[in-house]
């Protein structure tokens, strides 16, 4: 699928739960520009063209256009190739290990930039979880057994670069199930860091999703710091998409549909919880813009 043709999408979902309407004033034109960490699972042209992997790569730079700082995070797949996309290893941010479920894992930090779109993007990766794994098109990541792990080394390995960089987003956008433990450590494990402590968390909802579970040891694998596994006693045993994606709906600021049909029993989820609520839209910039602005507001607000 093309962008061209992600962007002739012109049905809006008819739903009787959605959505918060947008409070959207002239005064945004005037605000100061936010920073913005959008944290993809893809992000076109370095993996095959879907919904989600366009949506990595156009709001990201739509919102550059409107003259955002951003940063731009994905998993280095094991099917990129590394010298087609001119990616290359960031010393300074690469050696440092993260402990999941009592063992060591190196974290290797790339970065490249699509040329077109000057979008600079830096890709997390690690031999066991990401480079020796491949993607396929139909099922991001596949049924691997240490799908929460690799999600969970996924999280940590962005949040703790983000640290490394000394950058302090005002939001964070997640896309795509790889990202979904994202806003539990953001509200948990994080949520002392100077680089997070006042951070907004968004997270969209896509069509495309994962099949199987996140493995037997996901839960144990998850804590670090103050984000315990006791505080995953709500959720069912059986960690799949629908608890995984109640897990991210409950510990966000935000939630986005970013396509035309998503999960309605999530979507219902969201509107219970009484989160604030963007539905689709075909031409997405300004809405976006306008609905970060509305769940992080400048402070003279």
């Amino acid at each position: 699928m093309s962008l061209k043709n992600l962007k002739r999408m012109t049905k809006k979902p008819q739903s009787q739960f959605f959505f918060v309407p947008l409070q959207v004033e002239s005064k945004h034109k005037q605000m100061a520009k936010k920073k913005i960490l959008f944290i993809n699972q893809e992000i076109a042209p370095y993996v095959p063209d879907t919904d989600l992997s366009l949506m990595g790569r156009s709001l990201p730079q739509a919102m550059q256009e409107k003259g955002y700082e951003i940063r731009t995070f994905m998993p280095k797949w094991g099917n990129i190739n590394e010298r087609r996309g001119q990616l290359h290893e960031v010393i300074r941010l690469s050696g440092m290990n993260l402990i999941i479920n009592d063992t060591d894992h190196p974290l290797i930090i790339k970065v490249a930039s699509i040329q077109q779109t000057r979008v600079q993007v830096y890709f997390i990766d690690n031999d066991d979880y990401f480079s020796k794994r491949q993607m396929t098109v139909d099922e991001t990541g596949a049924d691997y057994p240490d799908n929460g792990e690799r999600a969970i080394f996924f999280a940590r390995g962005v949040l703790e670069t983000v640290k490394k960089l000394r950058w302090v987003p005002d939001v964070i956008h997640c896309q795509g199930w790889m990202s979904a433990v994202v806003p539990f450590y953001i509200k948990t494990a994080y949520h002392d860091e100077p680089s997070f402590a006042n951070t907004k968390v968004v997270t969209s909802l896509f069509t495309k999703t994962l099949k199987g579970d996140l493995g037997e040891a996901f839960k144990q694998s998850i804590e670090f710091r103050d984000a315990k596994a006791s505080l995953l006693e709500p959720y069912n045993d059986n960690f799949d998409l629908m608890e995984l994606g109640k897990l991210a709906i409950d510990y966000s600021d935000g939630i986005v549909t970013a396509t035309p049909k998503v999960n309605t029993t999530l979507l219902k989820y969201a509107v219970d919880k009484k989160i604030p609520l963007l539905g689709y839209e075909k031409d997405f910039a300004d809405g976006y813009e306008a609905f970060y602005n509305q769940i992080c507001p400048d402070s003279e607000d």
